[in-house]
């Protein structure tokens, strides 16, 4: 078997490369939304084990979408600040076809385990997952139309939907609407990202949003993105979610919007990387208010 370590590597197992390649921060977020889909379901409670083959499929799918994600880059990594540290790039793993062999594996090994300890649905809805970013975002769209980040944000919808469909194929409302949150949430999060490193996606090829219309086009649209974003994030309020969900869901949403409407009046990287910073706030605030709000609820 060709060993994944440079010829010169003299580091020992690259524990941190391995875990930088599997994106696991983003697994996590993704996870995350999975247990809020799951919490605001109308199935029954999982079983421990049924709990845990949940949170790992829908890690594992992410983690192995998101090593691929680097796999099929590795060529163009190099031309953004950003990504030129990845250890595809600087060598630190080799690049070789037993990659494309352990991500199958992994994305292979995450469906089955929830069709097993779960039921098809919520299978079909974690490879969904790992697909669309794997797939859809990657390879189909990412350099091909500014739409990329839009339809390849579905991840994290899928990611809601694989945990409401844990317990019980049939989905609920609130999951739905939480679902189109994520689709909704996934644009303006990211495209204040790619305000912040316009430069890099233009200097490789990659038609983020204000590379195509400019930063401050790009900003109007994160604003009103934004704004709809929010009240989406409010339907749940109209099948069951309460006090609760609405404080969290008006006081991130509040956040989100201040600092798009800041983004708009002075658009530059510090405005963008706060406004992203924002958007990961509402969406925990959401996530959370959303399952403590179902787990309270008589």
């Amino acid at each position: 078997m060709q060993s994944t370590l440079p010829p010169n590597s003299t580091s020992g197992f690259p524990f941190r490369a391995i875990l930088g390649v599997f994106k696991l921060r983003i697994g996590v977020v993704i996870t995350f939304t999975a247990l809020a889909g799951l919490a605001v379901g109308p199935g029954p409670s999982l079983s421990p084990l049924q709990l845990l083959v949940l949170t790992l499929s829908v890690l594992i799918s992410s983690a192995s979408a998101g090593a691929f994600n680097q796999y099929y880059e590795h060529d163009s990594d190099h031309l953004m600040a950003r990504t030129s540290k990845r250890p595809f790039v600087t060598g630190e793993l080799r690049h070789g076809p037993i990659w494309l062999l352990i991500i199958a594996g992994l994305m292979a090994l995450s469906v089955g385990a929830a069709w097993l300890a779960l039921n098809a649905w919520s299978a079909l809805f974690v490879f969904l997952g790992g697909f669309f970013y794997a797939i859809v975002y990657t390879v189909w769209l990412k350099r091909r139309t500014w739409l990329n980040i839009v339809f390849g944000g579905l991840a994290g919808s899928w990611a809601v939907l694989a945990g409401a469909t844990a317990a019980d194929p049939q989905v609920g409302a609130v999951p739905l609407a939480l679902a189109l949150v994520l689709f909704l949430w996934t644009p303006p999060h990211f495209w204040s990202l790619a305000i912040a490193f316009r430069d890099d996606y233009a200097a490789a090829g990659v038609p983020m949003l204000p590379v195509v219309v400019g930063d401050q086009r790009a900003a109007r649209t994160i604003f009103y993105s934004t704004l709809a974003l929010v009240a989406a994030s409010l339907i749940p309020l109209a099948f069951g979610l309460g006090v609760i969900y609405f404080v969290g869901a008006a006081v991130g949403g509040f956040l989100f919007i201040h600092k798009a409407w800041l983004l708009t009046r002075e658009t530059n990287r510090k405005t963008a990387m706060t406004c992203f910073h924002a958007s990961l706030i509402q969406l925990t605030l959401v996530l959370l208010a959303a399952i403590v709000d179902s787990q309270l609820a008589p």
